[in-house]
């Protein structure tokens, strides 16, 4: 099923498909509403409730991405969502940066081929148990590590170990 979404062209409104090329996208400040204007001098434009809830019938993701290996290993959430790093030396995750409160975000942390590399975590990061897991140190080993966070902290809520 399509979402309809309600148009307006000065002053009429109807409700049908945006297409066109998109001039510019604005959310109002209760973040409620999106505008797509399409970048006519006629003004045309489409506006979509965000309140409203979503079906999805196609699987919707994060593509995923790859964070620089450092000696503190940065980690901006707004940007990497879903993301991995491959350790080339003994390494610090430092805080997670643009976190969203109740965003959900994951890391795989892998080994380079020499492996035995490891990896201390910054104190927002707060884990089951209170205590960081110790990743696998065998060559090209991945660790998988899920949180959510309150815009401060990320708590683990998953995690697997040595699982390729």
């Amino acid at each position: 099923m399509a979402t309809q979404v309600q148009f307006r062209r000065g002053t009429t409104s109807q409700t049908g498909s945006f297409t066109g090329a998109v001039g510019e996208v604005t959310v109002d400040s209760d973040k409620d509403t999106v505008v797509v204007h399409d970048g006519s001098q006629a003004g045309g434009f489409a506006v979509a409730n965000l309140k409203t809830a979503q079906e999805f019938t196609a699987t919707q993701n994060f593509n995923a991405t790859t964070l620089s290996d450092g000696s503190t290993v940065a980690w901006d959430a707004s940007a990497n969502q879903v993301t991995s790093v491959t350790l080339g030396g003994n390494r610090t995750l430092g805080a997670a940066s643009n976190q969203i409160d109740g965003g959900v975000y994951v890391i795989s942390v892998i080994q380079d081929g020499t492996g035995s590399r490891t990896l201390a975590f910054n104190s927002n990061y707060k884990f089951v148990g209170g205590t960081a897991p110790t990743v696998s140190t065998t060559a090209n080993a991945r660790d998988v590590l899920v949180f959510v966070s309150n815009g401060t902290n990320m708590f683990e809520i998953g995690r697997a170990i040595g699982v390729a």
